[in-house]
């Protein structure tokens, strides 16, 4: 009796072990490929790449305005254009990108970026006439509009908390090192070759970049057919495009324009319609365009308020100080792009160093003082006077460099990683935009600010270069302020956890 009872009880667990193992080697043959540590560095590296080219494409066009303006007898409310439709068809393709990282794979949204990049790339460099090119920043904008948060997502989805400080450094070199060095190079290349080359010489090299991702990036993960919601596509439009059009050309308030006011109107009302429906979406049919929960969690709150003032004090000052050193002090535009330099490249061989700092003891220690030397930075610049020296100017702009660096990776890496998974693309969206509108609003307000001041000044009797020094100032003076509120938000970012609860606090 015992025997038979005995043997009973053995071939239950005999078959529940056989079918065991029969559903583990059915659920490993139905789960995506999942990617070696090789195959994530591979990838990680062709969309740092790729992002680096594109994200230059927004600042790269600053110093050569002048030369594309006497090119294609346009003023410079006109030519501005090149860097705001930039900006502006940013603005409007990231929120789509939630979606499109749900539905489609790493390497079909990566070549349809570089295909759109390089076809817009193409395309200005040998653009006949001003419609022309403007078009083809459009298209190089779109392409990387995707190309951001892909990798930003990329990175969330398959680096260790551990080691996530250490690539989101290298991640904050394309997105903020990028725009800051952008001048330079363009500066370099428009004095030796001209304007055209400053594309002509990207083609060649994103088009190696292309060609390494087709080969390296590996279809991994599953897609979803996610539902479009066309309604909150076209308020979107509305009302990001709005706001950064209304930004970005405030300077037409001095003309006695409207536009600005009416494009504010419309883009306010359009986004407050937006958000009402993407929290409705989200409670109904969990279809929202862009998941606005993110903004639930305490650290994504408080860090895309800080990344948004260094995004904006950022693109201001790479706006103000090339004019107040051509207008101001009579400096050449290769002499502008060196002067800028030193502060990009310091920014750069930080950015990585305190990616791996913020591994090993979180975001607070990093984050207040870089904090500090932002607004520091932007306060000694605004002492900035007919007779300051470039090497004094250099060390202005290097210290604020260096906040800079030390604010974007550990607030991007505990910004996106305090986020639950599933909402790593919507955040990376989320974050994407409001940096766009940052840098929108940044470039307006410093350069109204400067207008403004130089306009005071030469009603007082001065003359016309030291007029745009005493308005450089009073730039500089509001990106002061702005730094003063990022001090004050820094202490507040709280460190994660070695593996996120991914809670929602309110």
């Amino acid at each position: 009796m015992s025997t038979d009872t005995h043997h009973r009880e053995e071939l239950p667990t005999g078959q529940m072990r056989a079918v065991a193992d029969t559903a583990a080697a059915s659920a490993l043959t139905l789960e995506p490929e999942q990617p070696t540590t090789k195959h994530i560095a591979a990838a990680i590296t062709v969309l740092v790449l790729a992002a680096l080219i594109m994200i230059l494409n927004e600042t790269v066009l600053t110093v050569a305005l002048p030369n594309l303006m006497d090119d294609f007898q346009v003023g410079a409310p006109t030519a501005q254009w090149l860097t705001t439709g930039f900006m502006l068809t940013m603005a409007v393709v990231i929120p789509t990108t939630g979606w499109m990282l749900q539905r489609f794979t790493t390497r079909d949204l990566f070549t349809a970026a570089m295909v759109l990049f390089l076809a817009g790339t193409i395309l200005a460099a040998i653009a006949p006439t001003f419609p022309v090119i403007l078009t083809a920043r459009i298209i190089q904008a779109g392409g990387t509009a995707i190309i951001l948060p892909l990798l930003m997502t990329t990175t969330l989805t398959y680096v260790p908390v551990a080691h996530r400080g250490t690539i989101m450094g290298l991640n904050s070199v394309v997105i903020s090192v990028a725009p800051a060095i952008g001048p330079t190079l363009s500066g370099i290349v428009v004095d030796a070759l001209g304007w055209r080359w400053v594309f002509g010489l990207m083609i060649p090299i994103a088009a190696i970049v292309f060609l390494a991702g087709l080969v390296l990036l590996r279809t991994t993960g599953a897609t979803r057919m996610a539902p479009l919601d066309i309604a909150s596509i076209v308020l979107s439009a509305f009302a990001f495009g709005g706001i950064v059009y209304a930004l970005a050309s405030i300077s037409l308030l001095f003309e006695g324009s409207w536009t600005p006011v009416v494009a504010l109107a419309v883009g306010v009302v359009a986004l407050v319609l937006f958000v009402r429906r993407q929290l409705t979406l989200q409670k109904t049919s969990d279809s929202a365009l862009l998941d606005l929960r993110p903004f639930a969690v305490h650290n994504f709150r408080i860090s895309v308020v800080v990344v948004m003032i260094a995004m904006a004090t950022m693109l201001g000052t790479v706006m103000v100080l090339p004019i107040y050193l051509q207008n101001g002090l009579g400096i050449s535009v290769l002499t502008v792009g060196l002067i800028l330099l030193p502060g990009g490249l310091i920014q750069g061989i930080v950015s990585p160093v305190v990616g791996r700092i913020y591994d090993r003891v979180g975001p607070r220690p990093i984050v207040i003082p870089g904090a500090l030397l932002l607004a520091g930075g932007q306060w000694w610049l605004s002492t900035v006077n007919a007779g300051t020296t470039t090497g004094l100017v250099i060390a202005m702009h290097t210290v604020f460099c260096l906040g800079m660096a030390m604010l974007m990776t550990p607030l991007m890496t505990v910004a996106l990683g305090a986020l639950p998974r599933e909402l790593y693309g919507h955040g990376s969206a989320i974050m994407n935009t409001l940096q766009q509108l940052a840098g929108a609003a940044g470039t307006a307000v410093l350069i109204a600010a400067m207008t403004i001041g130089a306009a005071a000044a030469a009603s007082a009797g001065a003359a016309s270069d030291l007029a745009q020094v005493l308005g450089t100032q009073e730039a500089f003076v509001v990106g002061g302020i702005l730094g003063l509120i990022a001090v004050v938000c820094s202490p507040f970012v709280r460190r994660l956890p070695a593996e996120p609860t991914h809670k929602a606090d309110a």
